[in-house]
């Protein structure tokens, strides 16, 4: 089984949920129209899967080294990557002043989607790097974007992120990486560990953006700035010269993504620092390192999601072909014909489905408050922005939850030869599981959700959206077809409007010990009411196609039936989450 990418299913849902076709043409999407999104998916397909798939099990297989203080990368992903910079997808949102295509965020969110399905540990390279590229250009000053930009969309050079420090995990707080001032610039002493991508041969040069402290800089993280470290500090004429004092130290032994070079970098390694230039101001750089951590948590629930279809297809590959057993009489059937593997093939490609309806959903949001007056108070800019920054920690902490009930189910429909590496099912289990953890863990998203993106406002934001949904539900109790799954979804939506209102009155406490459920149960609702408002879509143009909306409706009522129970239980869970110390003591613990 290889990986063929879901093109009318993505096509579907930028132009229900997304609503790509409404910013198409408009400022700064100007060079993009709606009859070019089948051409640019189809060739985003092409090259996922003819291309990057077929060197998945090779990243597998084959993980990069280093040799002589150099990242080698697995056999054929430097071709892959030339491929990839030659067809313009790091360009894809790219400002087309910097030679980018300035295509909406959703079409490259599908594009995205589909390069890790066929290939998760290559596609976290170009990832980081369009990350990287939306940050300099938010926040860098002129002569840095005139000296990088132009490189990095074109792709000759890749871009990372340079967070992570052996003593500072998730709190930054602790960073310790120093930069001290020289001249026009700083030299940047320090290590930092899990940096994807940190080195390799597949561009001409590698541009690190890289969080530090000034000498003299205060405490926390208000003392922290961002800098730009090239691996080759650019000549007069702008192509790479000497070699910066930085380099990989070690190559991270994982679990998963084992082609994906995960380095340990060292930056002053040679005692004379490494050449940095600042972004922006002073001690903003983590306000500022937010741009790339919300591009990058976007497209890291976009792998999920990706990894989720791949997973699907992997299973109903293998129940349609696999012989087992005799299902309800039947005698030589093949396993798909069993009722529970049917039930967990379609819980595998429901969860997939409401997964990709938010992440486009989110992308869609982002493109419109880059479209609308995003300054003006309540202009349709602002009521996208506030949606989208809603919807980022459940695109990324949801999605990636269910990526791993996903390919848990993926393996359990290939039994015992799931185990087995041949069948490629163990490598989606290994890949999934670090997808809850980096760019912030479930909880620090669940936290985010319920902290400030609930609370700044008040909940605003989230009443709204939940009121949207109910609109929804009203509309399908209508329909013979739907009337079902509204009643469900119409459930839920008031147990999170009651919620909504009875968390923000208790403690912080509180809120943190019930966060994961409330994002967890969130995330459920959100999806199936996606799903409901795709499936009002579908049975609207159902003589069109009627095979493929009817499979739109069937998904939607089995998520409602079989998954929306478990918003109930999350949220039930949250109601006795008042008292967090009587959950564990040291007796408990047995010290």
């Amino acid at each position: 089984m290889t990986y063929r990418a879901p093109l009318k299913e993505m096509r579907f849902f930028l132009h229900e949920l997304a609503g790509v076709d409404e910013v198409c043409g408009r400022a700064p999407f100007e060079e993009a129209s709606p009859e070019l999104v089948p051409a640019i998916l189809e060739e985003a397909a092409k090259l996922a899967e003819n291309v990057l798939a077929p060197l998945n099990g090779a990243g597998e297989t084959d993980p990069p080294t280093i040799v002589d203080g150099q990242v080698r990368e697995t056999a054929g992903f430097a071709e892959a990557y030339r491929q990839f910079a030659e067809g313009g997808w790091a360009a894809c949102s790219a400002n087309p002043r910097f030679g980018g295509m300035g295509l909406p965020h959703a079409i490259n969110s599908a594009a995205s989607e589909m390069w890790a399905a066929a290939n998760l540990s290559f596609s976290i390279c170009p990832i980081l790097s369009m990350a990287a590229i939306e940050t300099l250009e938010s926040h860098g000053d002129a002569e840095l974007q005139r000296k990088y930009l132009e490189n990095m969309v074109s792709g000759r050079w890749t871009g990372t992120m340079n967070l992570t420090e052996p003593q500072a995990g998730s709190d930054l707080a602790a960073v310790r990486t120093k930069a001290v001032p020289a001249g026009d610039h700083y030299r940047i002493f320090g290590q930092k560990i899990f940096i994807s991508w940190g080195d390799h041969e597949m561009s001409e040069n590698i541009v690190h953006l890289v969080l530090a402290r000034i000498e003299g800089a205060p405490e926390g993280v208000q003392g922290i700035s961002l800098f730009l470290v090239p691996k080759h500090v650019p000549g007069e004429g702008g192509a790479p010269g000497e070699r910066n004092d930085l380099g990989p130290i070690a190559l991270e032994k994982k679990m998963g993504i084992h082609g994906s070079a995960t380095c340990a970098m060292v930056y002053g390694e040679e005692g004379k620092g490494a050449a940095g230039w600042l972004i922006g101001e002073e001690n903003r750089g983590l306000s500022y390192m937010f741009t790339m951590m919300n591009s990058a948590r976007l497209h890291v629930g976009l792998e999920g999601v990706g990894l989720s279809e791949l997973a699907t297809q992997k299973a109903v590959a293998f129940a349609a072909e696999r012989v087992q057993g005799r299902p309800l009489g039947r005698r030589d059937s093949t396993i798909i014909q069993h009722p529970d593997v049917r039930r967990m093939i379609m819980f595998m490609k429901s969860m997939t489905e409401a997964a990709r309806a938010i992440s486009y959903t989110a992308a869609g949001a982002l493109d419109r408050s880059m479209t609308g007056d995003a300054g003006a108070p309540g202009a349709e800019g602002a009521r996208a922005r506030a949606r989208y920054e809603l919807l980022i920690p459940v695109a990324k902490g949801w999605n990636t939850e269910v990526a791993q009930d996903v390919a848990s189910l993926c393996m359990q429909v290939h039994g015992g030869m799931g185990y087995v590496e041949k069948t490629g099912a163990a490598q989606i289990v290994r890949d999934a599981r670090i997808m809850t953890i980096y760019e912030g863990t479930t909880a620090i998203h669940a936290n985010d959700f319920i902290g400030r993106k609930m609370q700044r406002d008040g909940g605003a934001e989230l009443s709204r959206l939940l009121l949207d949904a109910g609109e929804t539900c009203a509309l399908a109790a209508k329909s013979d077809r739907l009337a079902n799954a509204a009643g469900f979804v119409g459930e839920s939506v008031s147990q999170a409007q009651e919620l909504t209102q009875w968390l923000l009155k208790e403690s912080d406490e509180t809120r943190a010990a019930a966060a994961v459920n409330f994002l967890m149960g969130c995330g459920t609702l959100i999806g199936a009411w996606l799903l409901l408002k795709s499936a009002l879509a579908a049975e609207a143009a159902m003589e069109q196609d009627p095979h493929f909306h009817q499979s739109r409706i069937r998904v939607c009522n089995f998520f409602a039936a079989q998954v929306l129970p478990r918003a109930v239980a999350h949220f039930s869970a949250v109601r006795h989450a008042s008292l967090p110390d009587q959950w564990l003591d040291d007796m408990a613990l047995g010290i």
